[in-house]
């Protein structure tokens, strides 16, 4: 079970997150992102969570040797490739690596890259790049996570999620703008129904 809120910008909000029982949260390194942080800002929130939680970094088109100084520094466990990273970046990395990928890309992306890799199935905005609040095609994701991991992000609220965890059946979810009061600014009681209804949904498969 993978539930991740994505867009931390605060220690409040991904305690809260982690208390409700999502197993990992997001750092946006992208300066132009609305829910960036600095490497600084998300160690901070890093020594306040616990151990067992994932901690993701999210990167655009950054270098290599930048995301590892960045992973080391926060102490991430994995990276989320949002940008025109190729797949050698998979390999050149010491993280377990997300690769976020639009629909019409999935198929590209499940030859492209390697077995090891999750996809992050989400709207690639050129200029947003993630975040956009916009709900991806569903029977796409489906057909993908058949055939290998695949992360569910791209529109998802407390109010849809377990819709989309029983259509898609992925690996994961991922959540950012969907329990927001404003960009980088979680909403409490929202993040708490989404990973209730998320854990849920999951459970329900097993």
């Amino acid at each position: 079970m993978f539930i991740k809120v994505c867009g931390i910008t605060r220690a409040s909000d991904g305690i809260h997150a982690v208390q409700q029982g999502a197993t990992a949260v997001g750092f946006v390194f992208w300066p132009r992102s609305p829910r960036a942080v600095t490497p600084d800002i998300a160690a901070a929130i890093v020594d306040e969570l616990p151990p067992n939680v994932a901690k993701v970094g999210v990167f655009v088109n950054e270098p290599v040797e930048r995301i590892r100084e960045i992973a080391e520094q926060v102490g991430l466990t994995a990276v989320q490739l949002h940008g025109d990273e190729p797949p050698a970046y998979a390999e050149e990395l010491e993280w377990p690596v997300i690769r976020a990928v639009s629909v019409d890309a999935i198929d590209a992306a499940c030859d492209a890259w390697g077995p090891e890799t999750a996809l992050l199935v989400d709207n690639i905005d050129p200029e947003k790049r993630g975040g956009t609040g916009a709900v991806v095609d569903w029977k796409p994701a489906a057909i993908a996570a058949m055939r290998r991991r695949v992360v569910l992000a791209g529109g998802l609220t407390p109010e849809n999620v377990t819709n989309a965890i029983r259509a898609v059946h992925p690996f994961g979810v991922d959540v950012s703008s969907g329990v927001e009061s404003a960009p980088g600014i979680k909403d409490t009681d929202k993040v708490t129904r989404f990973v209730a209804n998320a854990r849920r949904a999951f459970e329900e498969r097993q």
